[in-house]
């Protein structure tokens, strides 16, 4: 009944909102949680990616097969040792602020990403030694080392070009009113309440923008944001649950766009980092096989997503071509779990600190391993938290397990390298080893998918046998939206792109 409540009074708030603005062709957009912020050098949240791809186009973006594609940049050439790659770059294009997009705009950029302090960025772009404006629109990398996933970094946030003066001006508030040089330009913001964007009559591929205003909702309840969707209070909803896509298919007035996430969702343990270090049941890696053992991961597919979630071992998906074939997915093993407890000398009940974002989805992924977890001697006491809030808990190590996904990369370094690094930026697990940094380097440097795979073995082999993270599975993107949005595309990182797409009355 409360949840029917709460459908019912965030229905009337996003209609009520909408009213005024009908005469403008206007798509209000369902996010599943509020952004964290939004400048792309401290941003890391995959909703917050969802808004950059409205404002700040990158110098290379991906196709539906993955492939790289210029956007910002017309492309690039490496040098025979691979450590230098010059990229051209477009002309005539102009950020939100009116200043020109060119090589020293780019440098600048690039230069914001590897320096400013708090950079998530900073470890996508560590194998750049110095950046050269070469002319106006060119630009060369010169690197330490040869990097084979530079470009697919770019793709992303990495990739974000920002106006200098306006980023200057700003200082470390530029993330309260970004200026990029994407199709729409920000105009406000509300916390948990709104973000809006306008179309950039200046952009560079303004004639393939058909929509004058685009309105993100945070609606954290899913089932107010189908509910929205349905009454026509939203346009588009991002992460429909996969237990309604039978209901979504049945609504003529409804059309479905889906995608297996380049991500992963998973366990992240605290094998002995931050506040929690001296106290995690982690510390002694055979806990966590010992929970692994216990999940069930194709019933918890079942269960929770009506089996539309593929089950997974590793950062990339059973359908990736990086993925460790020698390495299976495995099936629960009670036996095994309660096994690993005695010899870790662990007593049950083994109390586990679980934090889980606040959504019905997590909630219940949560629950259905709490009852599984119950049976190998866990009590896992769950504990709610909102999606940023669990963020900062996460970086200062207040937690046992944490329920927390990751939205992927085109390049399984990214899935990879920041997580499972010694001291990278999201190792907030604690785990560290010298054989997984090794490899991690190495498949940096090699070129050819056979020699970066046979590197990601030795990383796999270490990470699911004494590593922090608990892969469990690969979510189905599930983007639903109504029948009078035409043209639109979903690509496989989830991301909902504006470009070409057209609104009928």
């Amino acid at each position: 009944m409360r949840s029917i409540i709460r459908a019912m009074l965030a229905a009337a708030s996003l209609v009520a909102f909408a009213l005024p603005a009908l005469a403008q062709s206007q798509i209000r957009v369902g996010l599943a949680e509020d952004p964290d912020i939004l400048d792309p050098t401290l941003a890391r949240t995959y909703v917050g990616r969802i808004v950059f791809s409205s404002i700040c186009d990158k110098l290379f973006d991906i196709d539906e097969k993955v492939n790289i594609v210029p956007q910002l940049a017309l492309g690039h050439e490496t040098s025979a040792d691979g450590k230098a790659v010059t990229i051209k770059l477009r002309t005539g294009v102009t950020f939100h602020d009116g200043e020109p997009m060119n090589a020293e705009a780019v440098k600048y950029s690039l230069e914001r990403h590897m320096t400013m302090q708090g950079s998530f960025r900073r470890p996508e772009l560590a194998a750049v030694d110095k950046i050269e404006v070469v002319d106006p629109a060119t630009v060369r990398l010169v690197l330490k080392n040869p990097f084979s996933p530079l470009i697919a970094q770019l793709s992303d946030r990495a990739g974000m070009i920002v106006s200098p003066k306006a980023a200057k001006e700003a200082g470390d508030k530029f993330g309260l009113k970004p200026v990029c040089a994407g199709p729409f330009k920000f105009v406000e913001r509300i916390q948990q309440d709104r973000i809006v964007v306008e179309k950039f009559s200046g952009y560079w591929n303004a004639k393939n923008v058909h929509v004058d205003r685009i309105v993100f909702r945070p609606v954290v309840d899913s089932t107010a944001r189908l509910a929205n969707l349905k009454s026509g209070g939203l346009e588009l909803i991002e992460r429909a649950l996969a237990t309604d896509i039978k209901e979504i298919k049945a609504d003529p007035k409804l059309k479905l766009a889906t995608q297996i996430e380049i991500g992963y969702q998973g366990l992240t343990t605290n094998r002995g980092f931050g506040e929690q270090a001296a106290a995690t049941p982690f510390k002694d890696p055979r806990v966590a096989r010992a929970l692994e053992a216990a999940i069930d991961r194709k019933a918890l597919s079942d269960v929770v997503f009506s089996g539309e979630v593929l089950p997974g071992n590793q950062w990339i998906s059973p359908r990736n071509p990086y993925f460790q074939e020698k390495f299976p997915v495995p099936g629960r093993d009670i036996a095994k779990a309660k096994k690993l407890l005695a010899d870790a000398g662990v007593k049950a009940p083994v109390v586990i600190d679980f934090m889980v974002p606040n959504n019905p989805e997590s909630r219940q992924v949560a629950e259905v391993i709490q009852s599984m977890a119950a049976e190998a001697g866990f009590d896992m006491k769950i504990r709610v938290t909102e999606f940023a809030t669990s963020l900062k808990e996460q970086e200062a190590g207040r937690y046992h397990a944490f329920f927390i996904g990751w939205s992927g990369r085109v390049d399984p370094d990214g899935n990879s390298y920041i997580f499972l690094k010694c001291k990278a930026p999201q190792n907030n697990h604690g785990f560290c080893d010298p054989v997984i940094d090794s490899a991690l380097e190495e498949a940096r440097l090699k070129t050819t998918q056979a020699d970066r795979k046979a590197a990601y073995a030795k990383v796999t082999e270490k990470t699911l046998t004494e590593g922090g993270i608990i892969y469990l599975y690969h979510r189905v993107v599930i983007i639903a939206h109504t029948t009078k949005l035409e043209g639109y595309r979903q690509l496989p990182d989830g991301l909902v792109r504006f470009v070409g797409v057209t609104l009928k009355p």
